[in-house]
This record gives C-alpha cells, structure tokens and sequence, in this order.
C-alpha cells in the first residue's frame, strides 16, 4: 500500500502538478496573450502568442522542464527534459494522424527524467552521459508509447465531448462535479482537460463546475479568512482548502451541489463552450473566462455582451450565490462550524 501511495502522489501529484505549471507558463499564456493581442494597440502581443500556439514545440519543452523539476531531478537531467518534453509533444504514430500533445510530452519527460536518475552524478563523464541517457530514453517514450496513449487520451476526450453533446444534464453534471473537484484536490484539472482535448459543451460544464469550487470556497469561507482568503481561493486556487476538507469534508458539499447544478445549465440551456486550456482553470487567473471568451466570441461569433453576460453570471454571480445558500444551511444544521475553513497561516 506504501508503494502504491508513493506512485500517486510522484507521478500524479508531484508530476502532473509540475505540469500544469508548464502549461500554464507557456500554452495557457499563449491563449491569454493572443486574446489580449486582440486590443487595439496591444497587436504586438499576438507574435509573442504565435510562439506558444498548440503545436509549438516549445509546449512541450516547457512540460519537459516542469515535471523534472517537480520530480526534483538533478539539474542536466531537468535541463535535458526540455528536449523529451518536445519530443514527447510532438510524437505521432507511423500511420501519422494527430501528435501526442501533452500526454506525450508527459510519459517522455517522466521516463527520461526517471532513467537519468540512474546515472546522473555516478560517473566521471555526467555532463555528457546524463542529457545522452535523458534524451534517448525519453526520446524512445515518445517514438514508440507516446502515440498510442496520446490517441486513446484523445478517443476517451472525444467520447466525452460527444457524450455532453447527446446527454447535456447528466454528463453537464457528471463532468462539472468530477472536473470541479479535482481542482479542488491535488490533481491537475488543467492538465486533465488538455490531455483529454476536451472542448466544446463539456469544457464549458467543467469551467462551471471549477469555477463553483473557486468562488464557492471564496465565499462560503469568507467568514473565517476575509479578503484576502477571497481573492486567493477566487483568482487562485480553492485547493488551498485541501487541509480543511480532509478535516471536514462536509465543507466540500456546497461549492460541488452549485456546480451540479449549473454544469448541465451552461451545457443544455446556455450552450456555453470552452478551450481545453480554459476547461480546468475556472478563475483562476480568469483563465476559464479568457478561454470561454476565446470560443463564444472569437471563434464562435457570439455577441460579446451576451457571452459577458454569461461569464458573469454563470461562471461568478452564480456559483457565489448557490454556495452561499447551501453552505448557510448547513452551518445552520451544525454541519459546518465557524472556523471550518480556515487557511493557515504558516
């Protein structure tokens, strides 16, 4: 059970949380720079979005680097993984077809990086063994099993982006509350919807759902951590409340019941849509709302009050409101208690 418990938390905790910070400094910023490039007099950013487009190598270079750090590899090794992140990334199977993406770059940076290990700072001739050893191994990850996990990442993303599509309600729930709470938790929902490719209605649900535990947490703990817990649960990130709801779970039941709830409203009734890199984000950053932006306006022509209207009341207005109440009946009911969701201090 040790060793089990130990795989978790270095390959999908330690890992695909360095990940998403990968993703978030290059991909996701792309999105935010080329929706910001759409400023009048901001178009220079554009070109600066145009190097961290979807297919850029640099995606993966940046995954590359962020996972062996997070894995606290040594520093050729984490060096070296900007080259089996990129590898990784843009792998494709022989019959050709799509590239692995970020799962691809993902399972060649962990190898490599794992398979270095075993060499790094064991022989007179590191610095030129360690990048040969992290390149080749992660280099034959992306050859020959990068593809095969990219594609099935990918059918299983699709069958969820069309599962949302034919059964609005209850996948607009399922997906809601599943992406909404591994936010919450210590797993990367950014990093999820990327690899997953999920778009469309289903990214729309998602953004919901992360969203209700973004600012459900902010509110509903505003009793105990003032502003400041505000906007760092709302603009950051509500998986500050881990500690708390490993105490108390029950603090979890509000901010999941609002985004159940208005998951299948965004998907059945609103037909709200999202990017894969805005899916898992909720406000983070405001993130979801860039993306949200990024599919309603700019791709998908959506009168921009209108999708502003949405994002506000939806994405904001909504999740604060719904949490607040359910959380106001519980406190009522002795199910949570002041000081329940406290942030620590240290």
């Amino acid at each position: 059970m040790s060793f089990i418990r130990k795989i978790y938390q270095r390959y999908l905790i330690d890992a695909m949380g360095a990940m998403a910070y990968g993703l978030f400094a290059s991909l996701i910023i792309g999105l935010i720079l080329s929706q910001l490039g759409k400023i009048p007099h901001l178009g220079f950013l554009a070109e600066f979005a145009s190097v961290l487009g979807a297919s850029s190598p640099v995606i993966g270079a940046a995954i590359g680097v962020a996972i062996a750090f997070g894995l606290k590899a040594d520093p050729l090794v984490i060096y070296s993984s900007a080259a089996t992140g990129a590898l990784g990334y843009l792998a494709t199977s022989s019959a050709g077809g799509a590239t692995a993406g970020p799962v691809g770059a993902y399972l060649a940076a962990v190898i490599g990086a794992e398979i270095a290990r075993l060499v790094s700072k064991k022989t007179p001739v590191d610095i030129v063994l360690t990048p040969m050893v992290t390149i080749i191994a992660g280099g034959l990850t992306a050859k020959f099993l990068a593809p095969s996990i990219g594609d099935f990442m990918t059918a299983l993303g699709g069958v969820i982006n069309r599962a949302t599509e034919l059964a609005p309600i209850p996948m607009g729930i399922a997906v809601a509350v599943l992406v909404g709470m591994a936010l919450t938790a210590p797993i990367s929902s950014a990093a999820l919807c990327i690899m997953l490719g999920l778009n469309g209605v289903a990214a729309g649900a998602a953004t919901v759902g992360c969203c209700a535990q973004m600012v459900g947490f902010a509110v509903a703990s505003y009793r105990d951590n003032g502003f400041g817990g505000l906007l760092s649960q709302g603009l950051g990130t509500s998986m500050l409340q881990v500690p708390n709801i490993l105490r108390r779970p029950q603090i979890w039941i509000a901010p999941t019941l609002a985004g159940a709830i208005l998951g299948p409203i965004a998907a059945a009734v609103f037909h709200m849509t999202n990017t894969p890199a805005g899916a898992g984000m909720g406000t983070s950053g405001l993130v979801g709302q860039f993306g949200t932006w990024a599919s309603m306006v700019t791709e998908g022509g959506a009168n921009p009050i209108y999708v502003l209207i949405l994002i506000l009341g939806l994405q904001v207005i909504a999740p604060a409101l719904l949490t607040f109440a359910f959380d106001w009946a519980l406190y009522r009911v002795g199910w949570i208690k002041k000081g329940d969701m406290k942030l620590s201090r240290e």
